[in-house]
């Protein structure tokens, strides 16, 4: 009952200006950041590791940031996934190397978990004429599924692979020319990862990015979705050059380099309520213990 009453709450939103959304949104950031304390103990931990430069007055000030662009783009999807398709393209800024995203070429498109992950899925899928692919994880709240699901599937020319796909059938839709949205700044266990340096601290990473363009013939272009007071900016970045290379470390640690060029211009809205450093190499201690 009570999901069903949050998605009424979300589709209520739709209509609304999006000023509206947002101070409702800094609003539940705020309580959020009171709330949950488990998770702002996680993003103050993440924070001090990544910049041991900031004061404790700046983390404090960033770690409410992250709560408040986390919440306000949480009610976002409100319009995102309801609001007219006029004013959801009104919105979403699609900007940059767009010609990388043009044609039939395998692309592997780098995604950073930034709050605005859901606009520039949107924003792709209902703005470009390619049927674009990423990967899905279900959610066990099958009420909230069901409407993410119809939510990033909204515009039709999107597909959601589960990991029950397996690798074989999204690597053969990539090479089909189907460009694959993924998200491989996260930390799946120290069996599915390397540890590659992440601003300075050893980090499990899954290097699914250099695999997936290796296995798909498959360039890759970075997406970097910020929000903004107008709705998004989703930038089409160049395609790198000279990756994936033989060297599968090398190729991740250069994701990593990359991704903290992207964070530092606008770190409040990374997803830093994850345990990025969960798993340590042997012989290092838990830092979230």
């Amino acid at each position: 009952m009570l999901s069903r009453l949050s998605l009424a709450l979300m589709r209520s939103l739709a209509p609304w200006p999006l000023a509206w959304v947002r101070a409702a949104g800094t609003l539940l950031g705020w309580v959020l950041y009171a709330v949950v304390v488990s998770r702002r103990r996680v993003v103050r931990i993440n924070l001090r590791l990544c910049f041991p430069e900031w004061s404790e007055a700046e983390v404090r000030r960033h770690t409410r940031g992250v709560f408040v662009h986390f919440a306000q783009a949480w009610l976002d999807r409100g319009w995102l996934w309801h609001g007219s398709p006029e004013l959801v393209r009104q919105r979403l800024r699609l900007s940059g190397a767009v010609h990388e995203l043009a044609g039939q070429e395998p692309v592997v498109i780098f995604a950073p978990h930034f709050v605005g992950l859901d606009a520039g899925w949107t924003a792709l899928t209902q703005q470009l004429a390619r049927r674009f692919t990423t990967i899905y994880t279900d959610q066990a709240n099958k009420v909230m599924d069901a409407w993410i699901l119809a939510g990033r599937q909204r515009f039709g020319s999107g597909r959601l692979f589960g990991r029950a796909d397996g690798v074989k059938t999204i690597v053969a839709a990539l090479r089909a020319g189907d460009p694959l949205y993924l998200l491989p700044d996260m930390n799946f266990g120290p069996h599915e990862s390397v540890f590659v340096p992440f601003y300075g601290v050893s980090t499990a990473t899954v290097p699914s990015l250099s695999r997936f363009a290796r296995l798909g013939r498959a360039k890759v272009v970075p997406v970097v979705t910020r929000l903004t007071p107008q709705g998004y900016s989703v930038e089409v970045m160049p395609a790198w050059s000279d990756f994936p290379s033989d060297d599968l470390l090398a190729d991740t640690a250069r994701m990593n380099v990359s991704l903290q060029t992207y964070i530092d211009a606008m770190p409040d809205q990374y997803y830093w309520v994850h345990k990025r450093f969960k798993d340590r190499p042997a012989g290092e201690s838990d830092v979230y213990a």
